[in-house]
């Protein structure tokens, strides 16, 4: 009983939670972005080039991401992927630790980043069809769109589909951990009444968001360095395709 007031206490205070701002937090891993495309160099290269290129682009960055992401450690051992506790939650964190809770919190983000990590593996299937799916209009789009282009595909192509198939994993690995039940319980009755932000209305849905935002961040990370270093890209075709979009 102690435990659920203390955590209903540091949630009724805390500000509506925003959604998570991902955007930059892996800046400067890869560089700066290339320069803009020029149409020159994009017109010089055949429609079969372009999806190619495409495709093995994305599929390396797809495999890549999912293998780093999805083993152990793969979120809670890297400083700048580990998911932490929610937003509202960590305003009750300094609470919950003077009162004695500091191990549940701990045991919290730990079920919450080994949840992901378990996840992850089954984006894989889904991102390799999405790529074998690609139309030449989705691949010229992502060629010419920017840094942003590959995340924004796989986003539109996979996002509500992982979603579904992330938070039965999410539920079972964080549902071991008292307090993500009390958490549950709690803020779904606060995103109710407009308290909390809907996407963190319970634990599961939290860290699936959590998750996705990072798995489809890093892809689109791992595509940036083809495009910032294309000689470098070790394929012919890459080096072809992207070395037309970058002028190098």
């Amino acid at each position: 009983m102690k435990h659920w007031i203390i955590l209903a206490a540091g949630l009724t205070l805390a500000l509506p939670a925003h959604a998570f701002e991902w955007n930059g937090i892996l800046k400067g891993v890869v560089g700066q972005p290339a320069g803009q495309p020029t149409a020159s160099g994009v017109d010089t290269l055949s429609n079969a080039d372009i999806n190619a290129g495409l495709k093995e682009a994305l599929t390396r960055g797809a495999d890549a991401a999912v293998a780093q992401l999805g083993q152990k450690d793969g979120f809670f051992g890297n400083a700048a992927l580990k998911i932490p506790l929610p937003p509202s939650l960590q305003k009750a964190e300094k609470a919950m630790r003077m009162f004695g809770m500091g191990k549940q919190a701990d045991e919290l983000v730990l079920s919450m980043n080994r949840a992901a990590e378990a996840a992850v593996p089954e984006a894989k299937t889904l991102l390799v069809g999405a790529v074998k799916e690609m139309t030449l209009e989705d691949a010229k789009g992502i060629l010419t769109g920017g840094q942003t282009s590959a995340t924004d595909f796989f986003r539109r192509k996979t996002e509500a589909k992982l979603v579904e198939r992330f938070e039965p994993i999410v539920k079972a690995n964080t549902d071991k951990v008292g307090l993500a039940q009390q958490y549950n319980q709690y803020a779904g009755m606060a995103a109710q009444f407009n308290l909390l932000d809907k996407k963190q209305a319970n634990v599961e849905q939290y860290v699936t968001q959590q998750a996705l935002d990072r798995l489809y961040t890093l892809i689109g990370e791992k595509e940036a360095a083809i495009r910032a270093n294309p000689l470098q890209a070790g394929s012919d075709l890459l080096k072809k395709v992207f070395g037309a979009v970058s002028g190098k």
